[in-house]
């Protein structure tokens, strides 16, 4: 059986390509973005936003079994982030794994308790680039992003609208959102992960859509792919919470 420091060094790509949140219908590309930002909140109150503070609870599920623990996650305008994980490994007969990945805006680190320190370099690091607080849709156009409304796809009993965003530089996504609420349901990308042994698809879930500070941020997210699944349910959302920038820095 696989040891679980092995098949938990992936986890965290969910914050890698989750910061693009659109939608897609038989308009123009710039018509269902502004009304995916006016879903959210609209330009008014994301334009307010300066910084957000996540907290939850985590579960990782593999052939290993499920593991629980806690999750905080910090994002700062334009692009800072961090993401700090805690696992319970107790039940595998090992103590505490702590994940802290950080991006301080053009540099990214991954410290990993288990497994020691890193640099996040190559397609996972222009992922974190891309991803903009609070919404890389904000100005996707002066980041040289380019938007493509593709045909519905069935998802579970709806249609779901479906756009697809080409960076610059960084993962292709495909978009799934809602047609009556425009709030994005999943993303689908594919990402080169080197601790997974190249690339990999990523499917990420969100839902439990709740207005914080008069935007919508979804309080459950789930990020699979054919190795391993990560559910975050978040307890607590707070906007405007100062944050230093050496948060975000390899210590």
């Amino acid at each position: 059986m696989a040891t679980p420091r092995h098949r938990l060094t992936f986890v965290l790509s969910i914050f890698l390509v989750a910061g693009f949140v659109g939608a897609a219908s038989a308009q123009t590309p710039d018509e269902v973005v502004e009304k995916h930002l006016a879903a959210l909140g609209g330009r008014e109150a994301l334009g307010k936003l300066t910084s957000r503070k996540s907290t939850g609870k985590v579960s990782v599920t593999n052939d290993a079994g499920t593991i629980p623990g806690s999750v905080e996650i910090y994002a700062k305008a334009p692009n800072k982030s961090r993401v700090n994980i805690k696992l319970d490994l107790s039940a595998m007969g090992a103590g505490d794994m702590v994940i802290d990945q950080r991006f301080d805006g053009t540099a990214g680190y991954m410290l990993n308790s288990m497994q020691g320190d890193s640099e996040i370099t190559g397609n996972q690091l222009e992922n974190m680039r891309n991803s903009t607080f609070p919404s890389p849709l904000l100005n996707y156009k002066e980041a040289g992003t380019r938007i493509e409304v593709l045909p519905k796809e069935k998802l579970g009993d709806k249609e779901a609208l479906v756009l697809l965003i080409t960076p610059k530089a960084g993962s292709v996504v495909r978009m799934f959102l809602d047609p009556e609420t425009y709030l994005i349901v999943r993303t689908v990308a594919k990402i080169n992960s080197p601790q997974m042994g190249g690339d990999i698809e990523q499917t990420i879930d969100l839902s439990d859509y709740r207005p914080v500070d008069n935007v919508k941020v979804a309080f459950h997210v789930v990020n699979s792919n054919p190795m391993q699944s990560l559910s975050i349910s978040f307890d607590k959302i707070e906007h405007n919470v100062p944050i230093d920038d050496a948060m975000f820095v390899k210590k």
